[in-house]
């Protein structure tokens, strides 16, 4: 059974607050989805301003509230996005705007591109459940808006503090939600590894 009506238009922030499981949204764009690990692989190279993006984060927050989805973004994410564009050289586009039907159109948060490779990243306030539905749909306009020879999507949502990613494979129509979390800046090391990983392919 259909989630979406096919007369009526969503954004991506609608398809957020829809009471509907996220693998019967894809599936009505013609995707499949799992849920499992992923293993996402690390960049291996140096990079040698992690531990100073950790001391700056741990250094500030004592002193900032985080209850706004504006604060999150300007005090955590918006730092881990700007060093990993240092690392990588990547084309950002913030809120870029994105439409490929009336049921797959809205803006991306943060969208990173490198010549060969493309990530996006969600950022909510607090629901990674939710978050998840959006991120999905914005995969699938991604996928099918891409040129480029890119095999393997990556895709991430995150409140600042906590991250979390998904895989779409482009050959097979695939997403797999994965069930790590990264907390910042606890595991800000290991979270840059995967994203720069994502960008710059070894």
């Amino acid at each position: 059974m259909k989630v979406l009506n096919p007369n009526e238009s969503y954004t991506f922030s609608q398809i957020f607050s829809l009471n509907a499981e996220v693998d019967d949204i894809v599936a009505d764009f013609g995707y499949s989805l799992a849920r499992k690990r992923l293993n996402l692989p690390l960049y291996k190279g140096e990079l040698g301003r992690l531990q100073e993006l950790s001391d700056r984060i741990n250094e500030i927050l004592p002193f900032v509230s985080l209850t706004t989805e504006m604060a999150r973004r300007e005090i955590l994410i918006s730092r881990v996005v700007t060093e990993l564009v240092h690392y990588t050289q990547a084309q950002l586009r913030i809120e870029y705007p994105l439409k490929i039907s009336e049921q797959l159109q809205g803006s991306l948060d943060y969208l990173l591109r490198t010549d060969t490779q493309m990530i996006v990243i969600e950022a909510k306030k607090e629901d990674l459940t939710n978050g998840f539905k959006q991120l999905a749909a914005e995969m699938i306009a991604l996928d099918q808006w891409m040129d480029s020879p890119q095999k393997q999507l990556i895709g991430a949502v995150t409140t600042g503090i906590l991250w979390q990613f998904s895989q779409l494979d482009r050959d097979t129509k695939h997403i797999d939600q994965g069930l790590e979390n990264y907390r910042v800046p606890e595991d800000v090391d290991t979270l840059m590894r995967i994203l720069v990983r994502s960008l710059l392919k070894e």
